[in-house]
């Protein structure tokens, strides 16, 4: 009988040494998962910039030819019927992926 009672207690032990550890994994868990929620809550925005088709054959939006920035587009037939234009993009920024979801393309 004292035997089972010293497992007991042993198994108690473990559970409350062992608890503190997990609770900032749990932590770190929930605070990664805002990002993703603030995203999307984000707004349309306009973009200015050429179509041009990157060396992995997306289209995307080069916004700043000198610092070669821009982003890649999510409507790859949209971005098809500009490439080597000037446009305005309208639609939502995905900065984490640097894609550009997007609602309506038109001659800048």
């Amino acid at each position: 009988m004292k035997i089972s009672n010293l497992g007991a207690a042993l198994l108690a032990l473990g559970i409350v040494v062992a608890s503190p550890q997990f609770t900032p994994i749990l932590q770190g868990q929930s605070q990664s998962q805002a990002p993703s929620a603030q995203q999307d809550e984000q707004k349309s925005q306009t973009f200015v910039g050429k179509i041009v088709k990157a060396k992995n054959g997306q289209y995307a939006l080069l916004t700043d030819a000198q610092a070669g920035k821009g982003a890649f587009l999510d409507d790859q037939e949209k971005a098809k019927q500009f490439e080597g234009k000037m446009v305005k993009v309208t639609g939502v920024l995905e900065a984490a992926r640097s894609l550009i979801h997007v609602s309506n393309i038109e001659p800048a």
